[in-house]
């Protein structure tokens, strides 16, 4: 799949490498913390990207991708089509495991689809990250293990999130089966890592202020390190 993207409309040029958020805020803090004069790669829609110099002096783009498995992998198609090479998710999660404390970072070992979005593209089989990009973000996370993805940020009942915990996932958000769907198909190498935001699968206790911002800016260093000073 070739195209001339419509959702995105480039204003400066795509790294080969990018971060992928879903928060706009979140990819302007991190694009300013992580790379050094950053320029603004996209703002139709208020998918904000941004295009920077990392510490190993090559080009880092950090993209939002809005919120869900469609505008997700809206937002991943177009990047494929405008040359993206390998990328690794950034984003925040609810905890299903109790071994998961507030702040604490998640590598994605697998990623069950419990989702539109990548049923619609891959089916029903589980997801598996990139293994290469895994072990780099393996060894500055705080928890390795399965996670779910989930059209729903407000799930009614208990029964769904009962079945997740049974099943041995550690958390629960709404994008990286989406990501990880759309990466198989164009074959490009795409990682996971979280931050738990949300105690109880988004029941429980929220991780906010001065603590959100140091877990933001660790998710987005860990993502980098995953990145930065490998070959293009």
């Amino acid at each position: 799949m070739t195209a001339v993207p419509r959702h995105i409309h480039p204003t400066a040029p795509l790294a080969a490498r990018a971060l992928l958020t879903g928060d706009p805020g979140r990819a302007l803090a991190l694009a300013q913390t992580l790379t050094e004069g950053p320029k603004m790669f996209n703002h139709n829609r208020g998918l904000w990207g941004y295009t920077g110099t990392a510490v190993d002096g090559e080009p880092l783009t950090i993209m939002s991708h809005g919120m869900g498995g469609p505008s997700a992998a809206i937002v991943l198609e177009e990047l494929c089509d405008l040359g993206l090479q390998r990328a690794v998710r950034i984003g925040s999660c609810g905890a299903l495991s109790d071994s998961l404390k507030l702040g604490d970072l998640v590598c994605a070992s697998a990623v069950a689809g419990a989702d539109g979005t990548s049923h619609a593209l891959v089916g029903e089989e589980p997801l598996i990250p990139d293994r290469e990009l895994t072990e780099h973000l393996n060894a500055v996370a705080d928890h390795s293990g399965a996670i779910v993805s989930a059209d729903l940020f407000y799930e009614r009942g208990s029964e769904r999130v009962e079945r997740w915990k049974s099943s041995g996932a550690l958390a629960v958000e709404m994008e990286a089966a989406a990501l990880l769907a759309v990466a198989q198909l164009r074959k490009l190498p795409l990682a996971v890592v979280l931050m738990v935001t949300d105690a109880s699968a988004g029941a429980g206790e929220r991780l906010e202020g001065i603590a959100l911002e140091r877990a933001t800016n660790r998710l987005g260093e860990a993502g980098a390190s995953a990145l930065v000073g490998r070959p293009n």
